[in-house]
Formats: structure tokens, sequence, C-alpha cells
């Protein structure tokens, strides 16, 4: 499949040991291959997928700015499924942020977001929505227990 829409990611020369990192964190993912001028050489631009999204990484050659204007969002389904995909984002040199957000050892602005959240804040309870927010306001990695139990409980 060659989709007709990729993000592209840029980096000074770690683009294929970012996506290679990416698709072993991130599961349903895959390396789809590299360009390279020379048979042995860097990789100039990588195509892979991350949970069946398409994505690509250039090495620009010179530095690259990341911020927080970008992000990688994944949706996790359980607790078990954010610790670890947390945990793995981390390695290496990672940063944790706020409010399910960090940044990993290559710059990359990434949000690990429980399913549980968007179904509590879209909730039509809008003061139990409030309070799941406020909850999570709260936190750096998600705890979706203690999201709930603000979801739950009645001031």
């Amino acid at each position: 499949m060659n989709p007709k829409v990729r993000t592209c990611l840029a980096f000074k020369d770690r683009a294929e040991e970012a996506a290679r990192f990416y698709v072993s964190v991130i599961p349903d993912s895959n390396f789809e291959g590299a360009f390279r001028r020379e048979p042995n050489g860097p990789a100039v631009l990588v195509s892979f997928t991350l949970a069946g999204t398409p994505y690509q990484a250039l090495n620009m050659g010179r530095d690259t700015i990341h911020n927080e204007a970008f992000s990688i969002s994944v949706m996790t389904k359980d607790q078990r499924e954010t610790d670890e995909i947390w945990e793995k984002l981390l390695e290496g040199g990672g940063a944790e942020i706020q409010c399910s957000w960090l940044k990993d050892r290559f710059g990359i602005c990434w949000q690990i977001v429980p399913e549980a959240l968007p179904r509590m804040f879209m909730d039509e309870d809008r003061a139990a929505a409030a309070r799941a927010f406020q909850a999570m306001l709260g936190m750096v990695k998600i705890d979706i227990a203690a999201v709930e139990a603000a979801f739950r409980s009645a001031l």
C-alpha cells in the first residue's frame, strides 16, 4: 500500500533509529523500508506505520526543532498498555511533561491517552466530565482508576 498522505518526521541523522524504535513500542506497527543513496549508507528517508497509520522519517543533515505544536497521540485500551507504552517511550532520555504528554529521546512529543478519557470527557453528565478533566490536569501519566473515581464521585 502506498498511502497518499504520510506525516513526515524530520531528524538530523537518526530517522531510521527513531522509526525502528517506534515500531518496536507501538503494537501492530511495522518498518516498511528505507531509501539510501548508497546500498550500505545511512537512510535518507524511511517509511513505517504505527498501528496502521503511515509515517515517514527524513534525515535532514542538520539539527531539527521538535516542540509541542506537533505530537503523536496513541489511544490505549487499559492501564497496563498505558504504562507499558509510556515507560518504553521514556527509555534512553525521554521526559515526562503533563496530562498524558511526554517527549521521547528523539525530541518527539507523544500523548498516551487511555480510551476511557475521551469517553468520560464527552459524557452527557457535564459535571462528571468536568471532575474527570480536573483530575487529569493534576497528572503526568494518566491513572485511569483515579480519573474514573473523580468521574463517579459527587462533590
